[in-house]
């Protein structure tokens, strides 16, 4: 995989980012001035990013794996050690497909009537291969979506969600929090 060398980053025009970032010359950023990227933060081939007026904010320690997109008009969080597998999409835009409006972004916003809501990823949420995250949706802290699933609803803390729609089908572990305490102190 080809990664931007630091001196490349800085002229993406990133809002911000951290130490150890590592981008895909293979992605595609747009409205990079409304993305921030923390530390030790892995954005792999043919990912695309596209930041509304409100951002993009990604925290530490967060992979987004090949394929994703993240796309938005309203604000779309990752928040610290989230894993965001291949093929993933998250929109905080989507059209209105009821038939009441026109769709798609050839048409002006006054012939359309779009879902806009931010998005949230909560610390160490990991999100199966091929699932999609509507607008509004927030994904609490700890929780996991299996492979293939469809996120409409908020997900609770520390849940494992999947399907279409993404349903509770366990509880996850909380081992994570402990090794991310033990993760941190050898830093």
């Amino acid at each position: 995989m080809s990664f931007y060398p630091q001196n490349e980053l800085k002229k993406l025009g990133l809002k911000k980012f951290g130490k150890n970032v590592k981008i895909s010359s293979k992605s595609s950023i747009y409205n990079a001035d409304n993305i921030s990227i923390g530390d030790n933060v892995r954005i792999d081939d043919f990912c695309i990013i596209s930041a509304g007026d409100e951002g993009i904010e990604i925290g530490s320690n967060v992979h987004i794996a090949c394929y994703s997109s993240i796309i938005g008009r309203k604000k779309i969080t990752i928040s610290d050690f989230a894993n965001i597998s291949s093929r993933v999409s998250i929109y905080s835009i989507s059209d209105d497909f009821s038939g009441a409006s026109l769709t798609n972004p050839t048409i002006p916003d006054k012939y359309k009537k779009p879902i806009n809501a931010p998005v949230a990823i909560g610390r160490h949420v990991v999100i199966g291969n091929g699932s999609i995250i509507l607008p509004g949706v927030t994904i609490e802290e700890g929780s996991a979506i299996g492979a293939l699933s469809l996120v409409k609803n908020n997900i609770k803390p520390n849940i494992i969600a999947a399907g279409i729609p993404a349903k509770k089908i366990g509880v996850r572990k909380k081992d994570i929090f402990k090794l991310e305490k033990e993760y941190l102190k050898q830093l």
